[in-house]
């Protein structure tokens, strides 16, 4: 037998074998454990008046609760307003439970349990919006803050982002509360005021809490939602956010002697920024096919079938394919690593003048697996010996924990949401943006970010851009879940 047709036979061999592996790891895959909340059993919650929630809501986006970067530009009376006009239109909640504003404007409400064995609940949605951009009010189809009522929606700033879901709460507490239920676990509902703008409202309604001793069951917030074209099936999964990643700005100066344009130096301020603006974008954190993301195209692909399948049970021989897969859009690459961002630059108040400090703000949101060290001694490799400086602007905040798939609260979670899509597969997933939720870690059990909005991919860029809007049908679903969570869990 010749060497080459030894050859061929053993790579022929090898290819059998592999190919024995691949369909025995295909046939016995199975994702991690996962609730599915099947062994919950609802209550009922309450009618929805959904004409008098949608009414309300969009009484709610006409109070300009807008929180700029520069506090200097809020209008702080629009949130007294508010608060006050909550008061008026929820009068069973605000009979049944007890009300304190923190912080300069944050919302605590408590429902007392009558077993005080049984851990809390907290329930969050924050009272602020973004402002819109400037000049783009004229592409709004109704005027942004006008709560307009329109083709089977609300339409405004903060309709989903997160007025929302506070106005969605109050109208399932309401109903309980109108109805006498009386919850045997405690019910904290937590409002703050200034979320878009990372304040310090939450962190102040966490500490209160802590100092009182709660210990909650779950936290839920605002993050995720039922996306009806999830990638992997193309279809519909409801998605629980887990976890949040973290976030930090870096800040590099380039110093320079300065001087007049017309005798630049070989090399200026800016020209070093932009060097070492370049050499840390370049130094990209590589895709990483783990943590909540992971788990979430476990599951998803489990539920596929087929080659996508067969893919995420081979990862031992289709990793590099699923890292190129999973890396060809932005937002489905910002699930598995963490993201650097260059977003402003700084330099001379003159075109021809050379400034002696030129500096540029980047953002990086840090995946689970990393942390803000990880970020500032990647940054310093990458720049080396340029003659820049770089320093955090403010205290990053580090990744949140990742909470637990399988728990009670999942489970509630994950029971209270299965009406508003039968079929669909229940994951676990990792937000990418930021919430109030990350400062209760230290109090609940476990956190969550969810709503059960219908969104699709391109149906979730609204929020916090042009023509937000909450479907009547999105707004029905919100209510019935929270009222159904909070009989069920507190029930």
């Amino acid at each position: 037998m010749g060497t080459t047709r030894k050859i061929m036979m053993a790579g022929a061999a090898v290819l059998a074998f592999a190919a024995i592996i691949v369909t025995i790891r295909t046939a016995n895959f199975a994702p991690g454990a996962v609730g599915d909340g099947a062994s919950i059993k609802l209550a009922t919650a309450p009618a929805v008046d959904i004409a008098g929630a949608a009414n309300r809501l969009s009484q709610a986006v006409r109070f300009l609760t807008v929180s700029n970067q520069d506090v200097a530009d809020n209008k702080p009376g629009e949130w007294t307003k508010f608060q006050q006009w909550l008061v008026t239109s929820y009068p069973a909640v605000h009979r049944t439970m007890q009300r304190e504003v923190i912080a300069g404007g944050t919302l605590v409400y408590h429902w007392p349990g009558s077993d005080l064995s049984q851990q809390p609940i907290i329930l969050m949605a924050h009272q602020d919006v973004v402002p819109v951009t400037p000049g783009t009010e004229k592409d709004w189809k109704y005027p942004p803050f006008s709560g307009a009522i329109a083709e089977q929606a609300v339409w405004g700033r903060g309709t989903v982002d997160d007025k929302g879901s506070l106005i969605a709460l109050f109208e399932g507490l309401e109903g309980l509360a109108a109805s006498g239920f009386t919850p045997r676990r405690s019910v904290y509902l937590v409002s703050s005021h200034d979320e878009e703008v990372l304040g310090n409202g939450a962190v102040a309604a966490a500490k209160l809490l802590a100092d009182r001793k709660v210990r909650a069951l779950f936290t839920l917030d605002e993050g995720s939602a039922i996306i009806l074209d999830t990638p992997v099936i193309n279809g519909p999964a409801i998605l629980i956010g887990v976890a949040e990643k973290g976030y930090a700005t870096l800040k590099v100066t380039a110093n320079a002697k300065g001087g007049h344009s017309s005798m630049p130096p070989k090399e200026t301020g800016v020209v070093n920024l932009a060097r070492a603006i370049l050499a840390i974008n370049e130094a990209a954190f590589p895709i990483e096919l783990k943590g909540p993301a992971a788990d979430m195209i476990a599951i998803l692909g489990g539920a596929a079938g087929g080659t996508t399948r067969m893919a995420v049970a081979n990862q031992w021989l289709f990793g590099p394919v699923l890292r190129e897969q999973v890396a060809a859009s932005p937002s489905g690459a910002a699930a598995f690593h963490t993201t650097i961002a260059p977003t402003m630059l700084m330099g001379s108040p003159k075109e021809n003048v050379l400034p002696q400090s030129a500096n540029a703000l980047i953002n990086y949101r840090i995946a689970p697996w990393n942390r803000s060290a990880d970020i500032m001694a990647r940054a310093q490799d990458a720049v080396q010996d340029m003659p820049v400086e770089l320093a955090w602007v403010g205290k990053p905040n580090e990744p949140s924990r990742v909470s637990s798939a399988s728990s009670l609260g999942w489970n509630l979670i994950a029971a209270a949401a299965r009406p508003h899509a039968p079929n669909a597969p229940v994951s676990p997933y990792l937000v990418v943006g930021g919430t109030d939720s990350r400062n209760f870690e230290g109090i609940s059990d476990d956190v969550y970010r969810f709503m059960p909005m219908h969104l699709t991919i391109q149906g979730a860029t609204m929020i916090h851009g042009t023509n937000e809007h909450m479907s009547l049908a999105n707004l029905k679903r919100m209510i019935g879940f929270y009222a159904t969570l909070v009989a069920t869990s507190a029930g």
